[in-house]
């Protein structure tokens, strides 16, 4: 069967990746290079087993800030378009214990899968991605906030997660670059199974191996429409041409809900702006963390790639706009330096920003939807943990395309 992948971030990479090895023909389609999206800068750790849902009951209390203040890390900025407040609404129906438990049960049955197929992936193409397997520390600056998180660690644990509680001592022991923040923690959860890599090398890894078995890559190609015939897509139609297939698979993202709509379909899809700076790190021992770090007061993560640190966060609901602001790269640069002071000079940041697809209750939509043409799948809506389940939702697309399930 040839399939076309429309989208060359990651989630579509592997797609195109797991369709290889069942044997499909393949074709992937981007405006861009591969990773050039949201992929690119990301935060670069690798969640399988903390996956705690962004609708919190929690977002209740949070809202006044969320809405009014202009150093939240959280930031929702009502503006004239339909779709934020119908995703914004559904968002706020989500923000519910059971949800959040139902939600954490299935990201976590999802991003297992994807560690597999992740280490799968590794087996087959060996990428060079600066990939490491050090744990993280979640830390928490407060009684109460550490408390709420002995909670999300329970439900995890009955779910399969190995995680603990760890004391400020214990975070030290087990990263000696925090030393210096001490008492600024009051604890932390350790997950000694977390990893990282570098998503923009694991892209272009995965574009070498792909092309060098076959896989044909349109790069700078737009995506206009689609050719329908008698309830079925015929053809993508490009800037360069039309694209005839058997089945396509949409993972553009957070341009899913615009283009799907063309298609019958509505996608809950909105962007959950995020940033990041990545810094060369000083090779002094302990001067830099090796292990996953994630400051939930500040909403901030750092992950150690290769010689270089990647600080990532913030997540705001404004739209498409895709500028920097000066402020949002300075609450990283003042994290760093807050947690880890002899890190970094900090000299070049190397400043992202990227447009995370989510959807309201933070699970990905994978497969086929009802009104769209049955030879269409999606593979969108990860939010911010694209890197995470973007190979076991490519999963799931390959066994939706097998000869047993398709009915193409």
């Amino acid at each position: 069967m040839h399939v076309c992948v429309l989208g060359a971030g990651i989630v579509g990479l592997a797609t195109a990746w797991q369709l290889e090895r069942q044997g499909h023909q393949v074709t992937v389609i981007d405006r861009a290079t591969p990773g050039a999206g949201a992929s690119g800068g990301n935060g670069a750790q690798l969640s399988y087993s903390y996956v705690q849902p962004l609708a919190d009951p929690s977002i209740w209390k949070q809202l006044p800030k969320l809405l009014l203040s202009p150093t939240s890390p959280l930031k929702l900025r009502p503006q004239l378009d339909p779709l934020q407040w119908r995703w914004g609404l559904a968002f706020l129906g989500a923000c519910n214990a059971q949800t959040s438990r139902d939600t954490t049960a299935r990201l976590l049955a999802l991003a297992a899968s994807s560690r597999t197929e992740f280490e799968a992936m590794q087996a087959d193409i060996a990428p060079d991605c600066d990939f490491s397997a050090t744990g993280k520390l979640v830390l928490y600056s407060s009684a109460a906030s550490l408390e709420g998180a002995r909670a999300q660690v329970e439900l995890q644990r009955t779910m399969g997660s190995e995680q603990r509680i760890v004391t400020p001592d214990e975070c030290i022991a087990i990263e000696p670059a925090l030393a210096g923040y001490r008492g600024q923690m009051a604890g932390a959860v350790h997950t000694p199974s977390e990893c990282a890599a570098d998503c923009l090398k694991v892209c272009a890894e995965l574009m070498r191996a792909l092309s060098a078995r076959g896989v044909r890559f349109m790069l700078g190609t737009d995506v206009h429409g689609f050719a329908r015939s008698e309830g079925r897509i015929a053809a993508v139609q490009t800037s360069d041409g039309d694209v005839q297939a058997d089945a396509f698979v949409m993972a553009l993202g957070s341009a899913s809900h615009k283009l799907g709509r063309t298609l019958g379909a509505y996608l809950p899809v909105y962007p959950l702006k995020g940033y990041s700076i990545t810094v060369e790190v000083d090779p002094t021992p302990d001067a830099a963390p090796r292990v996953n770090v994630t400051d939930s007061a500040r909403k901030v993560v750092f992950a150690r790639i290769g010689s270089r640190l990647r600080v990532a966060g913030m997540a705001e609901l404004v739209g498409h706009d895709a500028s920097i602001p000066a402020t949002r790269i300075e609450t990283l640069a003042a994290a760093t330096r807050a947690l880890f002071p002899h890190a970094s000079r900090l000299e070049e940041l190397h400043p992202w920003t990227g447009m995370r697809p989510a959807t309201p209750k933070g699970l990905p939509i994978i497969g086929r939807l009802p009104g769209a043409p049955s030879n269409m799948l999606f593979n969108t809506g990860h939010g911010a943990l694209g890197f995470t389940l973007a190979f076991g939702s490519a999963r799931q697309i390959a066994l939706a395309l097998a000869p047993s399930a398709s009915t193409s």
